[in-house]
């Protein structure tokens, strides 16, 4: 189920903003599991409770492994969406977007279980209550501005002077957004499922500093793991919700000089244009999530060295190309 409201306002000659809803409900949706095959446990007041792996046994053991699909997820998708477009007028156009939404869902992936680098593998398909949570792919917060800019050629002067410095044209694109979620987990097979790829979540702690588990702007201890606890007892279900954490925001520059230069004794419309575009201007390190150490605690408990470290960018560092393009 799909449904949207715009408002669309021309403001003055060639400017318009645009004000949106859109929304979507989805059900009998893909819910992949690549194992199905696990020891069920058993409900108590303080969660599920996974019997003692010595005397466990997983649903069918003639197998080792039992992929599949169940057609129960469910989806849910609200945005605001605003839109100012300037259309070229002057030399200048622009176009803004800003987009403030939120996706949830019982599982992300179609293909596979974990088919992004924050997906969980193997959840408790029996239950998808306690896989519910923010998508993978969800931004919470967008915000996208692109800027062209032909400078004016003076109309006086040496035919030297009106070469030199006329045909500029100016551009930029600027991104920010919000990072996606992410889920901590434990390492090895604690509770005691039998599957060959886990994804186990930890107990969340309350207590004062706690009230976010990350640590923005450190790359060597995003995840707050002192607000993170092994379950107690070993084999009961943590209650950390699925993509509880959210990973760094982006902010991007990139910006191009171009000199276009008419050579009308070739072609009425041949042009040499000289390009200088710079990615990424500011030279800002965008982490990335720490989905390569997003395990707190091994199997016994003991917490992990580099839980929390953040290894790779969303984005390269600064990068500068020249170009020669004719066009004709």
């Amino acid at each position: 189920m799909q449904w949207n409201l715009t408002l669309e306002r021309e403001l003055a000659p060639g400017l318009t903003a645009t004000l949106g809803y859109v929304g979507s409900h989805g059900v009998h949706q893909p819910f992949r599991q690549d194992n199905f095959d696990m020891v069920l446990p058993t409900r108590s007041a303080t969660g599920y409770l996974f019997p003692p792996a010595a005397t466990s046994q997983t649903l069918n053991p003639n197998f080792g492994r039992i992929s599949g699909n169940l057609w129960q997820a469910s989806s849910s998708y609200h945005a605001l969406q605003a839109v100012i477009t300037k259309r070229l007028s002057h030399g200048v156009q622009f176009h803004g977007a800003y987009t403030w939404s939120k996706s949830i869902d019982t599982l992300s992936a179609t293909v596979a279980d974990d088919a992004f680098p924050n997906g969980l593998m193997n959840p408790l398909f029996f239950d998808q209550h306690t896989s519910r949570g923010l998508s993978d792919f969800n931004v919470g917060q967008n915000f996208v501005v692109n800027l062209t800019w032909e400078t004016p050629a003076p109309r006086t002067g040496s035919t030297l002077a009106r070469r030199a410095l006329g045909g500029w044209q100016l551009g930029g694109i600027y991104k920010a957004s919000t990072g996606q979620p992410f889920t901590p987990i434990l390492g090895g097979d604690p509770l005691g499922t039998k599957l060959d790829e886990t994804a186990e979540p930890p107990n969340r702690v309350v207590g004062p500093g706690c009230e976010t588990l990350s640590n923005p702007g450190n790359p060597n201890h995003y995840i707050k793991t002192q607000c993170l606890a092994f379950p107690s007892p070993v084999n009961l279900y943590g209650n950390l919700g699925r993509n509880t954490l959210i990973g760094p925001g982006l902010s991007n520059l990139d910006f191009s000089v171009f000199k276009n230069n008419p050579i009308r004794r070739i072609s009425e419309n041949f042009n040499a244009q000289f390009r200088a575009e710079f990615f990424n201007v500011f030279n800002r390190a965008n982490f990335a999530s720490p989905t390569d150490n997003r395990i707190i605690f091994d199997q016994t408990g003991s917490p992990t060295s580099g839980a929390g470290l953040i290894t790779s960018t969303q984005t390269p560092s600064r990068q500068i190309q020249f170009a020669l393009k004719l066009i004709w």
